[in-house]
């Protein structure tokens, strides 16, 4: 069964950093893409950024593009959000998913992905 975990959520101030982990179990270790999604109370579920198998293609939300940084190690079967200069309205629960295999692009889709992760909060206070 395929399982994603997050990890590194919290708390932090304006302007502070945080980094996200994810790691994938239980599947063939590629290839496939790789994302990140949050959902703050009463929205819906909105792409934050999206990395391919190779790590060589990225795509970012205008809302996060120049601050936040996506990146993989498959060895590790890892994928990583580095977030700085957090904003309030950064503040949600933050999902990372997996594409099936041989779907390789970073899309921004939410039915693209088929595999998610329980979710990691995190709060940035003003």
């Amino acid at each position: 069964q395929v399982q994603l975990v997050e990890s590194g959520g919290g708390f932090v101030q304006a302007g502070g950093s945080l980094r996200l982990s994810c790691v994938a179990s239980g599947r063939a270790s590629g290839p496939y893409a790789m994302g990140w999604f949050r959902q703050a109370p009463g929205k819906e579920r909105e792409f934050v950024s999206a990395i391919n198998w190779g790590g060589s293609s990225t795509t970012y939300s205008d809302s996060v593009k120049g601050r936040f940084t996506i990146s993989r190690d498959n060895a590790r079967d890892t994928v990583y959000l580095q977030m700085i200069s957090l904003k309030p309205e950064d503040t949600a629960v933050y999902y990372c998913a997996a594409t099936r295999l041989f779907i390789t692009a970073p899309s921004e889709r939410r039915e693209e992905y088929h595999y998610w992760g329980q979710g990691t909060q995190v709060t940035v206070s003003s």
